[in-house]
Order: structure tokens, then sequence, then C-alpha cells
């Protein structure tokens, strides 16, 4: 194929936002993908195409070197560059997240303290779906599409940011199928390949593989973020950070809001988390939102109530709402508004469930906190005030060993490094405590039984102190 007519098939690909060889990359991708460049059309030498593009040449070599390593093109020395065959293709990337796989690939005999979420619905969601039976049974004319969510949930949310300090009309609001899918349809409507995401590190994996799954570039900084650097996008778990458990003090909420809005990022506030503080603790300061209502907060009742509700939402200016919503429309058209209705009637007392549930998980925190410190007394463990994970630095060795090695001792937890997009905490893992008492001293007893047999892969383990029986 002659430069100028593939100059002509990619059209404007490089007006996006991101690096040039990443832009082209992605338009050769679609071309491929999409049938019009097909197997075996021989792509232009490397300098030809950059000449009729107009830029360098290491451009050029770069985007076929990637789509050469996604095997779409083979590139032979004296053969030039060609697109390769359908079985050379392979399947688009999934996810190799712990914290997925653990849903995708449950095991009964595995206690599960790597995805942090309650196990069991209160009986309030039972309760909550008797009481909207007449609403339901009355809907007439309704085709029950609502991409940004229904008007009485809207209102619901709306409300109850108002009650925080933070102004709020239901036009601002977006229902969502959780937290989770939230990110997912921001990451979808205001990042394009290669654009850089500033997050902390460690922070929520979750939001990491929503990141990446847009190809975007994750850039890091400590928990807080701090003073914000030029990126297309923000991404903070301000209050019982995921997965440190910290909360960001109301001085430093005021200068990372003001630093984001000097360089024009929009700032996204994680607040899934934000209704576990412990009873007897402060409260958290005001949400982000509360210092300027341009920031972008994500909310949940995964958390507070239970994941299979699977009930979120956005909170953010009009017209990014309007942007998420035609987002939404083209995947799913809209969420289920059964759910929905449960959720807005929740929310009326959801401060009285929110009372039991925080005393429940501080109960758990306790309980696990007291049988690692006496199990392992080698092991320094944090408490928090609020949340739901321990984040636990090891001795000695690295978090991803370690929780191979706790595997196959019946317990799932986190190895650090999945956490940080900088390639630290390697020596850290996350570890639950949403779980019953009783099996909470179970993980703690085979946690000490698979340290007292770990060795780090790199080097032997000095030997463990005596374990509390």
């Amino acid at each position: 194929m002659e430069p100028i007519e593939l100059a002509d098939r990619l059209g404007r690909w490089s007006a996006d936002r991101g690096p040039l060889y990443l832009l082209l990359a992605g338009r050769l991708r679609t071309l491929i993908d999409d049938g019009e460049l097909r197997s075996g059309t021989r792509l232009p030498p490397d300098r030809r195409l950059a000449k009729a593009l107009a830029v360098g040449r290491s451009t050029v070599v770069t985007a076929y070197d990637l789509l050469s390593a996604e095997g779409r093109v083979v590139r032979r020395q004296g053969s030039g560059t060609r697109v390769a065959g359908p079985a050379e293709i392979p399947a688009r990337e999934t996810t190799h997240s712990p914290a997925f796989l653990q849903l995708l690939e449950p095991d009964g005999d595995v206690i599960a303290l790597a995805c942090a979420a309650p196990t069991t619905p209160p009986p309030e969601v039972i309760l909550a779906y008797q009481q909207i039976l007449p609403e339901l049974a009355a809907a007439d004319g309704d085709i029950g599409y609502r991409p940004t969510g229904h008007p009485l949930l809207r209102r619901a949310v709306a409300e109850r940011y108002r009650e925080r300090g933070v102004p709020t009309d239901p036009e601002q609001i977006l229902v969502t199928g959780g937290g989770q899918h939230a990110l997912s349809l921001l990451a979808r409507a205001l990042l394009r390949p290669g654009d850089r995401v500033l997050v902390e590190a460690p922070t929520y994996p979750g939001a990491l593989e929503a990141f990446r799954e847009v190809a975007a570039i994750t850039r890091t900084a400590p928990p807080g973020l701090g003073a914000v650097t030029p990126a297309a996008l923000a991404y903070v778990v301000a209050t019982y950070q995921n997965p440190t458990g910290a909360v960001l003090p109301a001085l430093a909420r005021r200068t990372l809001v003001e630093s984001a809005r000097t360089a024009g990022v929009p700032l996204i506030d994680d607040e899934v988390l934000t209704d576990l503080g412990f009873p007897g603790t402060d409260p958290p300061p005001p949400p982000l939102a509360a210092y300027d209502e341009s920031v972008i907060s994500i909310g949940s009742l995964s958390k507070i109530v239970w994941g299979g509700l699977r009930v979120g939402w956005v909170r953010a200016p009009s017209p990014v709402i309007a942007r998420l919503a035609r987002v939404r429309a083209v995947h799913d058209l809209g969420g289920n508004i059964p759910a929905q209705l449960a959720a807005a009637w929740l929310l009326r007392d959801l401060h009285t469930l929110r009372e039991r549930i925080a005393q429940q998980r501080k109960d758990s925190h306790d309980v696990l906190v007291t049988e690692l410190t006496e199990r392992l007394p080698g092991w320094e463990v944090p408490t928090v005030s609020g949340g739901q994970t321990l984040w636990i630095r090891l001795p000695y060795g690295d978090g991803t060993s370690f929780a191979q090695r706790a595997l196959r001792h019946g317990v799932a937890i986190l190895p650090g490094a999945g956490l940080d997009a900088s390639g630290g905490s390697i020596d850290y893992v996350r570890i639950s405590f949403v779980a019953d008492p009783g099996s909470l001293r179970e993980a703690a007893r085979r946690l000490a039984e698979a340290w007292r047999s770990y060795e780090p892969p790199d080097r032997p383990a000095p030997a463990p102190p005596p374990l509390a029986v």
C-alpha cells in the first residue's frame, strides 16, 4: 500500500490527546480490526509513512512495534511490515487482578479476604423491595430505559449531598451499577489512549484496571496526591483510603482541590467507603466537592449495604453527567429500576443502617487485629478508624509470593504490588476484615501457618518468632 493511500485512510488520527505513536497505533488497530486493512496487506516502510504523515520516523517505528507485540502486524527484515492473519491476532487481554479473579473463580474452601465486600444482605434490603412493590405495580407508560437513573433515586442522592454541605441538583447525578461501573464510565468518557491519570500509590486496584482498560497511562503520587501535576484526570480516595484506611485532613483536602483547579485537571473523589467510619471516632472532613463543586464524586451502596444490590452513582457538573449518560446508553440503556427504587427507600434511613454496619466493621477489625498481633508478633499490624482493609508490611519477603503461600493454606489476600502503579509496595499485603469473627480467627490461624513455612524466593527466611497458640 502506498503511503498517501494509507494516510487518507487514517484520517484525522492525530486529533486526540496523547503520544503520537499511541494515536497512530490506535487508528491502525481500528482499521485492521474492522477489516479495512486486510490480512497480508503490506504497510508502507517506516520512513516513507513518516514523511507522508509529517512525523518522526520513531513515531511510525514505535507504532508498528506495538502492533507487532499485539500480533496485529508481522515485521520481518527484508519483507517489511504486513497485516497479520486472523489466527495471528490474539484475543483481547482481560484482567489478571487477584481481586477480580477471586470473584470469577470462587473456591468454597478458601476464606476470601482479597475482595472487601459484605457477604450477606441486611434485612433492610428485603424490606426495601417489599416497600416498593406498590410503586412498581403502578408503573404505566414507562419503558424502563433510563440511562441517567430513576428520578426518585437521583433526587434522594442529590438530597444526601446537600445534607453534607454540597449543593446538588438531581441533574448532577447519574445512577450506575456500583462504584466500579462508575469508574469504568468515567474512564471511557474522559480518557483517550495515552492520557495521563494521576493516582495514589497504593490505591484501589479496580481503578487501575478501569484506567488500563482504556489504555491510559498512570502516574503516581503518595496517598492524598499532594500537588496535582498536569494530567487528563486525577483520582483519589480521600476518606478511609483503599487500602491504607487513611483519612485526608481538611487542610490537605482544600490544598488538593485548589491544586487540581489551578492545573485544570478533573478530580475524582471515590467516596464508596465514606460511610464506614467506626463509632467513637471523629467524623471525616467534608467531601472534596464541598471545596469545589466541579469535583467528580463516586458513591455506592455496595459496601455499606450489599454488593448484590448493584447501585452506585456519580455526582458531577451537568455537562459531565450528560456525557456519561451518552456513553452508558450505548452499553446497557440503563440500570435495574426495581433496585434503584429499593435504593431510594434505603437512603431514607441510611443513618440507622450505617450505625449498625459500622459497628460490625469495627468489631471485625478488632478481632482480626487482635488475632494477627497474637499469632504473628513479628508483624506490625496497623489499626484504622474506618473502611474495610488492613495494609500490612511484611517483615521480609514479598507480598506476591506470600499471597500464593497463603492461598495454599486456604486464605485469599491481595499482594501490594497489584495496588501500586509505581511498581512499589512489593512487601505489602492487603487483608480485608469484612467477615464474621469465626472466619477471621480461622484466617489468622491459617496465615500464621503460612508464614511459619514461608521462604521468600530470593533468599532464605530468617527463623520466625514463636507463634501464639
